[in-house]
C-alpha cells in the first residue's frame, strides 16, 4: 500500500472560516495509507510547498493529497512540488474544499464533515494512480490570428515582430475593424485613421504576415502546437495586381445598397472599396447585390475596366494551412436595433447609434465631418444622448455593462459641441464608469469647459411630434420629470459578440459565457487563455473593451502564443483514456460522444489519439464492456472514491 501525505490548506480563512480544519487533519490522519498528515494556513506559499517537499523527503512518501482549492487554479503548482521532491508528479491528488465546500456551506459542522469525505475520496484515488510520464508533440511554428480589428492587427505585428510567421483571416474586404469607423478615440481624442492606418500597412507589409481577408475559417481540427485550419477565400472578381484604383467600375455601376461602413448613412455600389484607407487597397464585387454572374447579367464594370482586373471567373478557394497557435480577436457588434423599439431607432432616422454618430463626426464621413441630420441636413441644435440603451437591463435586454459607453458617449457629446458650439448636448446616464487613465478627467472636461448637460435617470419614452423627437425622462437628482424637444437622440448601445463568433465557438470548441462572449479559463490568472490548449482570445471577443486594453490583451496573447511557438515539443497531460482492445468490441458509441474528436475506429478497435485526449471521461461513462477508462480515474477508483465519500 501506497505511503500517502495529506496536506490541508487554510486558505487564510477561504476555507477555515468555514471547515474546521484541524478536524479535517485529524480525522485524515487516522485514514488508511496515511502517514502524515498536517495543515499549514497559506499550502501554496513558498513556505507551505517547502513543508510539502520536506514530507516527501522525510516520510518517503509515495503519493501526495493536498485539500485545498479547485485544481484547475493549483493542481500544476502542487504537483511540481511533488516533482522537485522527487515524486511522479501525477502521485499527487487535489481535494477541492473550497468551491466545492466551504464556499458552498455556512455549517461548519457539515461543511467539516464534507471536507473530510472530499478528501478521504482523494486519497482513494492517489492509491492506485499510475505513475506517468507527460506525452511530448512537435510544434509548427506559425500563428493563426481571426479576425483583423485592432486587437488581430496588433497580436499578428507581435508574432510577427518575434519572427513567427502568422495567418492574419478577417471576414470584410478590409482589415480595421470598427476603430476605422471612429472619428477620434478618448481620451486624448487621436483620429483613429491616424493612428491605425500605419498598423495596417505594416500588416500588409510584412514579410512574416500572410494577410487573408474576405475569408472565414471553415474548419479547424488537431491539437496545440498542430492544429490543422481549413479557410474559405470568396472571390472578390477583381484581380488586386491589376486594379489601379481608378473608380471607374463605380460610376458605371447601376445597383446601390447601404454602405456597411457608413452604418447605412450613405449608399455605395455593388462594386465597391470599403473605405479609402482599405487595406488592401482593391476593390470587391459584392455578388449578393450584382445584377447576376451566371449568366452576367450587367457587365458594365468589366468593359469599363481598362486594366482588365476584374475577373468574373474567380471561384472560392479552401486553402488548408497548419499552425501550433490560435488568436481569436473577432470583436464585436452593436445590439440588434430593432430591439430598441421603445428609442425610436428604426422609426425615426433622427435616432442613431453611437458608431452611425462617429461616422457623421468623421472628416471622411457621409457629411465630410458635419454634424447634419440624416432627416433634412440640417445642423441639430439640441441633442440628446441616452446612454445604457440596452445594456444593464436584464428585464428587457443586456444585464451586462458594456464598458465603453460611459466614456464614448463623454467624447460625442463633447465633440458636438465642437461642432456646433451654439448647440446644445444632454446626457441621459444611470451612473457615469470612468475606470481609465485619465477618463475621469475627461468627462469632467466634457462637463465644465463644453458645458454638456448630464441628466441623471432613465428615458421612458422617445417619440416624434411636429419636427421635432421628443424625450420623456425623469431626473432622479431633483426629482422632476424631463421633456426634452431634441433634434437629434444618439444610443449608447450595448456592445455584442460578432455575429457568427457562436458558430466559430464551436468549430473551435471554445467556451462561451452566458453572454455570448468567448470564455477565458481562469478571469484572474489566466485571463487571455481558452480553456482548448493553444487557442487564446484577444480583444471585445472576450468581453467590452476599449482600445487600450483590447491592445494590452492582444499583446498578452501574443507573448502567451509565443510561449507555445518557441519550444521545440509541447507536452500534454498523460491522463488520457486508455483502451482494454480485449474488451472492446468496435461499437463506436464512445467515437460519437467524444466532444475531441480524440477517438476513432481502426480495424474494428477504438484507438486514442493521446494529444487530442483531455481525459473528460465521456468515453468511460458510455462503454458498455468498460473497455475504456481514463487513466489515474478508472472504474474503480471511481467507485472507491464514491465508498469513501459515503463513509464505507
Amino acid at each position: 500500500m501506497k505511503r500517502t501525505g495529506v496536506f490541508v490548506c487554510h486558505c487564510g480563512i477561504n476555507i477555515a472560516g468555514t471547515v474546521d480544519v484541524k478536524k479535517v487533519t485529524k480525522d485524515l490522519s487516522k485514514h488508511k495509507g496515511v502517514v502524515h498528515a498536517e495543515d499549514y494556513v497559506y499550502a501554496c506559499s513558498d513556505p507551505g510547498q517547502n513543508i510539502i517537499i520536506d514530507a516527501i523527503k522525510e516520510k518517503n512518501l509515495d503519493s501526495v493529497v493536498v485539500a485545498c482549492c479547485s485544481p484547475t487554479l493549483h493542481e500544476t503548482t502542487f504537483r511540481n512540488t511533488s516533482k522537485s521532491a522527487g515524486l511522479n508528479e501525477f502521485q499527487c491528488e487535489i481535494a477541492n474544499i473550497r468551491e466545492q465546500c466551504s464556499w458552498v456551506h455556512k455549517d461548519m459542522e457539515k461543511a467539516t464533515d464534507k471536507a473530510i469525505k472530499i478528501a478521504k475520496s482523494a486519497v482513494q484515488r492517489v492509491r492506485r494512480n499510475e505513475p506517468l510520464e507527460p506525452i511530448s508533440v512537435p510544434v509548427t511554428r506559425k500563428a493563426l490570428v481571426i479576425g483583423g480589428g485592432i486587437a488581430g492587427i496588433q497580436s499578428a505585428l507581435d508574432l510577427a515582430n518575434t519572427g513567427f510567421e502568422v495567418i492574419l483571416v478577417e471576414r470584410a474586404p478590409s482589415i480595421g475593424g470598427h476603430m476605422i469607423q471612429l472619428s477620434e478615440t478618448f481620451p486624448t481624442l487621436d483620429c483613429s485613421q491616424c493612428i491605425l492606418t500605419p498598423k495596417m500597412v505594416e500588416v500588409s507589409k510584412h514579410p512574416k504576415i500572410k494577410l487573408m481577408t474576405y475569408s472565414e475559417v471553415q474548419d479547424i481540427s488537431g491539437y496545440v502546437g498542430n492544429f490543422k485550419v481549413k479557410i474559405l477565400k470568396k472571390p472578390t472578381y477583381v484581380d488586386p495586381d491589376k486594379c489601379t484604383l481608378c473608380d471607374e467600375c463605380t460610376k458605371v455601376c447601376p445597383v446601390v445598397v447601404p454602405n456597411e461602413f457608413d452604418l447605412g448613412l450613405t449608399g455605395r455600389r455593388a462594386i465597391y472599396i470599403p473605405f479609402p484607407q482599405a487595406i488592401p487597397a482593391t476593390f470587391t464585387l459584392d455578388i449578393k447585390h450584382c445584377p447576376g454572374l451566371l449568366p452576367i447579367a450587367c457587365g458594365k464594370c468589366a468593359d469599363v475596366c481598362e486594366p482588365e482586373a476584374i475577373d468574373y471567373d474567380m471561384k472560392p478557394e479552401i486553402i488548408e494551412e497548419e499552425v501550433g497557435a490560435i488568436i481569436v480577436a473577432t470583436g464585436y457588434d452593436l445590439y440588434e436595433k430593432e430591439r430598441l423599439t421603445e428609442y425610436g431607432y428604426g422609426k425615426y432616422a433622427d435616432v442613431l447609434d453611437g458608431l452611425q454618430f462617429e461616422r457623421l463626426l468623421s472628416a471622411s464621413g457621409p457629411t465630410m465631418g458635419k454634424v447634419l441630420r440624416p432627416s433634412d441636413r440640417k445642423e441639430p441644435k439640441e441633442v440628446v444622448f441616452i446612454q445604457c440603451a440596452g445594456s444593464r437591463d436584464p428585464e428587457l435586454h443586456c444585464a451586462y455593462c458594456s464598458k465603453i459607453c460611459c466614456m464614448y458617449t463623454a467624447k460625442h457629446a463633447m465633440l458636438y459641441k465642437h461642432h456646433v458650439p451654439d448647440g446644445q448636448a444632454y446626457v441621459f446616464y444611470i451612473d457615469i464608469r470612468s475606470g481609465g487613465k485619465d477618463y475621469e478627467e475627461f468627462v469632467q472636461r466634457a462637463v465644465e469647459e463644453d458645458g454638456v448637460l448630464y441628466l441623471r435617470g432613465k428615458v421612458s419614452k422617445v417619440f416624434e411630434d411636429k419636427g421635432k423627437i421628443k424625450v420623456w425622462g425623469v431626473d432622479t437628482l431633483t426629482g422632476k420629470d424631463i421633456e426634452i424637444d431634441a433634434d437629434m437622440v444618439v444610443l449608447a448601445t450595448a456592445t455584442r459578440p460578432s455575429k457568427g463568433a457562436d458558430e466559430l465557438a464551436k468549430k473551435l470548441k471554445i467556451a462561451m459565457d452566458r453572454d455570448g462572449f468567448l470564455a477565458e479559463a481562469h478571469p484572474k490568472l489566466r485571463p487571455v487563455e481558452s480553456v482548448t490548449s493553444g487557442m487564446f482570445l484577444a480583444g471585445a471577443a472576450q468581453a467590452p473593451k476599449d482600445i487600450p486594453e483590447a491592445v494590452a490583451q492582444a499583446s498578452g496573447a501574443a507573448a502567451k502564443a509565443i510561449s507555445i511557438l518557441s519550444q521545440e515539443k509541447l507536452f500534454h497531460a498523460p491522463t488520457v483514456a486508455k483502451v482494454n482492445v480485449n474488451l472492446c468490441t468496435g461499437c463506436g458509441m464512445c467515437v460519437e460522444v467524444c466532444p475531441y474528436d480524440a477517438l476513432s475506429l481502426k480495424d474494428g478497435k477504438v484507438e486514442v489519439n493521446e494529444v487530442l485526449c483531455e481525459g473528460c471521461g465521456t468515453c468511460s461513462a458510455t462503454c458498455l464492456r468498460a473497455a475504456i477508462n481514463v487513466k489515474n480515474l478508472t472504474a474503480l477508483q471511481v467507485n472507491e472514491m464514491i465508498k469513501a465519500a459515503l463513509g464505507g
